[in-house]
């Protein structure tokens, strides 16, 4: 059973998975309890972009998808600000456009069609060194950002008009929590890919909340759901040969439906 950790690039896919796997619900539970899940699809369709744009220039995909997603998220918030388009809309807008785009660059170069999969639905195998190192290093500056404004996050979330009332910065608090989604996104391609990565951020949120009786306590639950999820689906995938990034995510979906069921019971 072990020796799934004779391989390097397992050792690396456990180790970027443990970073997804913390980073993503950190993410997300600001992100359902804002109802802006769909921001999550939105930006995984648009970090395609910098994909198709990494790899036809030559240059790191994942970079490129920061910068892509970023630029994108920065877009969304002050479309959303002006309030000339509904929230829903621009997120549609954004989802049709970046996958629309993508597939218009890739259809460039009919040579890159292959490398395409790999940043849909995620691959254990194309995970590098320099992979790892970027996420670790994204990873550590996200988690600092969310442990200093934890907070002021949660009650922007929650209540805007009562952040407001309160004197925090509204604007600031969402155009870094969506940039912080931005390059969650973008970092997480590699293993859950970037289809199905909103799932991961999300699902185990929801699984969460379905036993935590506070925001802090929904918190931690969701990143223990979601370290079990990519666990999990990395050790199916490799032993029975499946997808990566579809095995985590039916990973999630398993345990949804399981905190389903015990909290019925309870």
């Amino acid at each position: 059973m072990l020796e799934i950790f004779q391989y390097d690039f397992m050792l690396r896919a456990f180790v970027a998975g443990f970073i997804i796997s913390i980073l993503a619900p950190s993410i997300g539970i600001f992100l359902v309890v804002k109802r802006y899940s769909l921001l999550t699809d939105t930006l995984s369709h648009v970090s395609l972009v910098g994909v198709a744009l990494g790899l036809l220039a030559g240059i790191n995909p994942i970079i490129t998808a920061i910068g892509v997603s970023v630029v994108a998220a920065l877009g969304m918030e002050k479309l959303r600000h002006a309030k000339k388009i509904f929230g829903e809309s621009i997120l549609t807008l954004f989802l049709s456009g970046g996958l629309a785009l993508s597939l218009i660059i890739f259809g460039l170069s009919r040579g890159l069609n292959v490398n395409i999969f790999t940043y849909l639905f995620g691959s254990i195998t194309t995970v590098s060194a320099g992979d790892l190192r970027l996420m670790g290093g994204f990873g550590f500056v996200i988690i600092i950002i969310i442990y200093t404004l934890f907070k002021r996050f949660f009650i922007t979330a929650y209540d805007e008009e009562l952040a407001q009332a309160n004197g925090l910065p509204i604007k600031f608090l969402n155009l870094t929590l969506m940039i912080l989604a931005a390059v969650t996104i973008s970092i997480s391609m590699r293993i859950v890919g970037a289809l199905l990565v909103g799932a991961l951020m999300v699902i185990p949120v929801l699984a969460a909340t379905q036993f935590g009786k506070s925001f802090l306590k929904t918190f931690f639950y969701s990143v223990g759901i979601s370290i079990l999820s990519v666990t999990t689906g990395l050790f199916a995938s490799f032993y029975l040969n499946l997808p990566t990034g579809a095995t985590i995510v039916m990973s999630a979906l398993i345990l949804f439906v399981i905190s389903l069921a015990i909290n019925k019971k309870s």
